[in-house]
């Protein structure tokens, strides 16, 4: 049975991937996977469900992802001084952690609009508790790195994934959309660099929280 499910994530991961999750279907998936559709209903009750399951999973790939990017690059310390590290750096670096993560982008914006309905709470109650447990876990890591509070690290990371989720949207990479902007020189604004315009928000997110906290 998990390799069955295992299957059934791995082909909705691949269309999504490709044409976006808005697009795939649960019969695309079952095409995918070589099942009838009432068959996959047997492992999963929904595409909603299947694309939370992915969500989840992203959640715990990226928080490993990108804490053992700030140990790296922005390694805390342990003299019991308030960490010193370069929020411009930081910020950079959640942004470019999302960002190389398109189908992570995806899931966070279909998330809280599509992915938790049509679902049942034991599904979403399972996907809220890894996606806490891993974000808490990114702000402690952030907290090692830049001078925060819990609250503020949490927001920090609330801001990331929120607005990778909604940046990603707006940029409509690979989509016809897109390549629409980008032939209008009189839509050129409507054409959203992801990770730059995320990395400006983090940094003054970060700006802010140092300033106050050394007020």
């Amino acid at each position: 049975m998990r390799a069955r499910e295992t299957a059934i994530l791995d082909a909705a991961a691949r269309l999504a991937t490709a044409d976006g999750i808005r697009s795939v279907t649960l019969t695309d998936i079952a095409d995918e996977v070589g099942m009838h559709k009432s068959a996959m209903l047997r492992y999963f009750e929904t595409r909603e469900e299947i694309f939370l399951r992915l969500a989840a999973t992203g959640w715990v790939e990226w928080s490993q992802a990108v804490r053992e990017q700030l140990a790296v690059a922005a390694p805390g310390t342990d003299d019991g001084n308030a960490p010193s590290g370069d929020a411009n750096a930081v910020a950079g670096l959640l942004a470019e952690s999302l960002v190389a993560r398109p189908l992570f982008c995806d899931l966070l914006a279909h998330t809280p609009i599509n992915l938790e309905r049509n679902v049942s709470t034991e599904a979403v109650r399972a996907f809220k508790l890894t996606a806490v447990a891993e974000a808490t876990a990114v702000g402690e890591a952030l907290r090692r790195s830049v001078p925060l509070d819990p609250a503020q690290a949490l927001d920090v990371v609330a801001t990331a994934t929120a607005m990778a989720g909604a940046l990603w949207q707006m940029a409509a990479p690979g989509t016809e959309l897109r390549r629409f902007y980008e032939s209008d020189p009189d839509l050129a604004h409507a054409v959203v660099d992801v990770a730059p315009c995320l990395t400006g928000i983090l940094r003054a997110l970060l700006r802010g929280y140092g300033a106050r906290a050394g007020e």
